[in-house]
């Protein structure tokens, strides 16, 4: 048995999908905290467990007789580590024998606000003692196409990234990576890299949306304070802009950028570009 946390998510209903093209329904556990929102996988034949980060004993009972477990990371930037660890502690008491996680690019190391989570959480495994692989994401193109009405509309990407480049992939393809980790053998203690194979910087972003829309669109490379007015003033929360922002000027200095090819040999194929992505969203 194989349990999706999150699978009603963005990333989570992609992950159930690829598994279901390599293993039967009746081997897959969606755990969710609203179980109404998945009614659609459990007439697939996927198994509904109801799970919430913030609940532990929900945790132990949507665990009982699972093998592997894949932790999408919590969407609740600043509440991660103790939801995280909620969900570590109750797969050591279900004695399962893989947790696969999904943390950010070289997060051992980031300098990224965004990464310090996530680092913690690879901390708390380690100590856990449950055997365990990391799913390093890189930056999903989808963080950018999904405005791409709004670069549209003003005729201009807004960032703090300067030439930093993003070695950005379609989430689509982080989620066929974790499918083939889940189904595969012998993944305790490896530590996957995952990222597009074709990195981009912000000004060829605007540059490929001009060409394949046919509307002229600028990159305007913003201070990191100023970035972060901006976000505000699109809706977004504060602290949330501000972190946001701290990543793009991580990316001015390489912190999203990986060439390993890790995420491409896993799923066997190039992965989605950039351009792709803005040919879906357009």
């Amino acid at each position: 048995m194989i349990l999706v946390t999150g699978a009603s998510g963005q990333l989570g209903r992609l992950v159930i999908e690829s598994l279901l093209e390599k293993t039967a329904a009746s081997n897959i556990v969606a755990a969710v905290r609203n179980i109404d929102n998945v009614k659609d996988l459990a007439e697939k034949g996927v198994h509904i467990r109801q799970a919430d980060y913030t609940q532990p004993d929900t945790l132990v009972t949507a665990f009982a007789n699972v093998e592997k477990i894949l932790l999408i990371s919590s969407s609740e930037v600043g509440q991660r580590e103790i939801q995280h660890k909620n969900v570590i502690e109750a797969a050591k008491a279900a004695g399962v024998s893989l947790i696969a996680y999904t943390s950010i690019l070289k997060a051992d190391t980031s300098s990224l606000i965004l990464a310090e989570e996530h680092a913690a959480t690879e901390k708390l495994l380690a100590e856990s003692g449950v055997p365990h692989v990391l799913l390093r994401n890189g930056w999903y193109s989808e963080n950018y196409t999904g405005t791409i009405g709004m670069a549209l509309e003003h005729g201009a990407v807004q960032g703090s990234a300067g030439e930093g480049k993003f070695s950005a992939a379609a989430r689509a393809d982080y989620a066929a990576a974790a499918a083939v980790v889940l189904t595969r053998d012998n993944q305790a203690g490896k530590v996957y890299e995952l990222a597009g194979d074709n990195a981009f910087t912000l000004s060829e972003y605007a540059q490929a949306i001009s060409h394949l829309s046919g509307k002229a669109v600028i990159y305007q490379n913003l201070p990191e304070a100023e970035y972060t007015k901006a976000l505000v003033g699109m809706g977004l929360p504060e602290g949330f802009a501000g972190i946001l922002a701290d990543s793009d000027v991580g990316a001015s200095k390489g912190a999203l950028f990986n060439d390993s090819k890790d995420l491409s040999i896993l799923i066997g194929r190039p992965t989605t570009s950039i351009e792709d992505s803005i040919k879906a969203a357009l």
